[in-house]
């Protein structure tokens, strides 16, 4: 290693975000989805991969795994030795491999967050869904309840993964809202709740329900007929962009529905197995997507 670098004068090159997520060699899930959708909003980001995987699990083949706990813990701590975090404005959590590294995640926030009090946190506590029941190791479960959750701004789970962080009686929006505001400790604002009570859909149309202490917002948007894997960590990044560049939480996950809608229907029109992504930040469906202000 240089012990030279880098040369006098210089300056690190500054962060907005750090994206903390799977990374795939084919497909377009995790860092593969993050990372261009921060881009396309002018932030620059740095991608903190928590598995590397040659695709997704739902092919024939499969290599690859979690990144060493010391590589991972690396990597962080290496950002900010650097001095790349002096302006970072927001950490993006998505799927972690295991216990260990949610856990090193937590403690390194924790650090963050003393010498950058507003820096802001989303956490998309990945484990599972309706139709796969969970993909993590379960102890996760726990461990996003006791030591991340606690830390983020916003947390945007499934309808199935709130379930799993908070037991609640059924489907039903008052359910969900229940559920949600059991997670409102420490800094969090807003449980944003993706394909929400789906029990109560309208033909054609999905929900996304945004729970804070005293409001709850509910989004309408179509349901596309297109199951690409991704769907998740690209709302979760484009919510955290348009956040970032001054919307409201309600506006920015209005503005995510749609780009998630949008990039579903170029993927179902091509008939791509793998999620095609908008090639601008235009929410080419926004007129489709409808935002209630306060429904509680």
């Amino acid at each position: 290693m240089s012990t030279t670098w880098p040369p006098e004068g210089t300056r690190p090159l500054s962060v907005d975000v750090v994206s903390v997520q799977s990374q795939v060699i084919y497909g377009r899930v995790g860092n593969n989805v993050a990372v261009p959708t921060f881009m396309r909003f002018g932030l620059s980001v740095a991608s903190v991969p928590t598995v590397l995987l040659s695709n997704t699990p739902h092919y024939a083949s499969l290599h690859g795994g979690p990144l060493p706990l010391a590589w991972f813990e690396g990597y962080l701590n290496d950002l900010a030795a650097r001095g790349a975090l002096t302006n970072l404005r927001a950490v993006q959590c998505g799927y972690l491999g295991n216990v260990q590294q949610a856990r090193a995640l937590a403690d390194w926030i924790r650090l963050r967050r003393v010498e950058l009090p507003k820096l802001r946190v989303v956490i998309d506590p990945v484990i599972g869904d309706h139709d796969k029941g969970v993909y993590v190791d379960p102890a996760l479960v726990d461990v996003y309840r006791e030591h991340l959750l606690p830390l983020a701004d916003v947390i945007t789970p499934n309808d199935f993964e709130l379930s799993c962080l908070i037991e609640r009686e059924n489907g039903s929006i008052e359910s969900t809202v229940a559920a949600a505001r059991r997670l409102l400790r420490g800094r969090m604002q807003w449980v944003v709740v993706t394909s929400a009570a789906p029990s109560s859909w309208s033909v054609g149309s999905m929900q996304i329900l945004m729970v804070g202490a005293d409001a709850v917002h509910c989004i309408t948007h179509p349901f596309v007929d297109a199951a690409p894997k991704g769907t998740g960590d690209l709302f979760a990044a484009t919510f955290t962009a348009q956040w970032l560049d001054g919307m409201t939480c309600a506006e920015a996950a209005r503005s995510a529905a749609a780009q998630v809608v949008n990039a579903m229907r170029l993927t179902r029109d091509a008939r791509c197995a793998e999620l095609l992504l908008p090639d601008t930040g235009i929410d080419r469906y926004d007129a489709e997507v409808s935002l209630l202000e306060r429904i509680g």
